[in-house]
């Protein structure tokens, strides 16, 4: 198919394919891009990590068939990549693949990385705290949650209890600038963009989230966590970098057996995929396909107005 070439502003086609992990987003997105004389941007926030490769299943060289792709090994597993980071980085990127006269496929299971680019989200200008969040860290994520319900009761309402990170942040804007977090503004990509999402029935994509840990296990996941300690990562750090991470992290600590580790990935992996599709499912734009034919066929049809 021959080449976008239309190079005026607003008439650059982004393709964003999304769904839940294990759906098979990567293999997706690498035939539609092979066909389409297209570039992969990477929207997982993992696999912007260097050396988080199997438990983030990370496509491979042979897996990209010769398809470009970005944003993926852009900084240490050391340092912390902030959806900031990432909105920068992803629209650098964007507009040195529409230079190239190709059509960018983002494609990814991360909602705020997806939607940060493609919204424009416009995050406060609260520069991180160290000394606050040294402070902060001896807290647990309960603790945060509680001091964060008395701060910012609406931020609270509507942040995950659980995730670390985020909470740090919210407190950390509330209490370095003295007010509430304010409201998400937004400054949409002035491009046109076609959503296409992964869909798969609950029990095939159970079986899949099963088959897909079994495999990151046999390729040596285990040795890979050992390996990145190794190489001084501390072990409570791995609870940032996902399930995956987290518990074998704990197996290897002795902290949990190796049945207990597999069980609890696989229940917190099924419990992500239920978030991950409750902010995919809001989306209306978004254009749910079971086959790589029947995504062929919207991109086809899509792309015919920009050539």
């Amino acid at each position: 198919m021959a080449r976008v070439t239309k190079r005026e502003k607003g008439r650059n086609p982004l393709i964003v394919i999304v769904g839940p992990t294990a759906s098979g987003k990567s293999e997706f997105g690498v035939r539609l891009a092979r066909r389409f004389e297209g570039e992969i941007i990477s929207a997982d926030s993992r696999q912007v990590y260097k050396g988080l490769d199997i438990g983030t299943a990370k496509v491979s060289r042979r897996e990209m068939m010769g398809v470009p792709h970005h944003l993926l090994d852009v900084t240490s597993p050391k340092k912390n990549f902030t959806v900031v980071d990432y909105q920068n980085k992803a629209r650098k990127v964007l507009e040195a693949v529409f230079s190239r006269s190709r059509v960018p496929f983002m494609v990814g299971g991360s909602p705020r990385y997806i939607y940060a680019l493609t919204d424009g989200w416009i995050f406060p200008q609260v520069k991180p705290n160290a000394v606050l969040r040294k402070r902060l860290e001896k807290f647990s994520v309960e603790e945060l949650f509680s001091r964060l319900q008395k701060l910012d009761p609406a931020r609270a309402e509507s942040i995950e209890p659980q995730n670390r990170r985020r909470l740090l942040r919210a407190i950390e804007i509330i209490e370095t600038s003295g007010k509430p977090v304010p409201p998400l503004k937004k400054r949409p990509l002035p491009y046109p963009m076609l959503f296409l999402g992964i869909k798969r029935s609950k029990e095939e994509l159970h079986t899949r989230i099963e088959r897909r840990l079994g495999k990151m296990l046999r390729r040596g996941l285990v040795k890979e966590v050992e390996g990145l300690h190794a190489r001084g990562i501390p072990w409570e750090k791995f609870n940032q970098f996902g399930f995956e991470y987290k518990y074998v992290a704990q197996y290897l600590q002795g902290k949990i057996s190796k049945e207990e580790m597999k069980r609890k990935i696989l229940k917190e992996t099924l419990d992500f995929t239920r978030r991950q599709m409750l902010w995919f499912k809001r989306d209306p734009r978004i254009h749910w396909i079971s086959s790589y034919s029947q995504g062929g066929g919207f991109v086809k049809n899509y792309l015919k107005k920009f050539l």
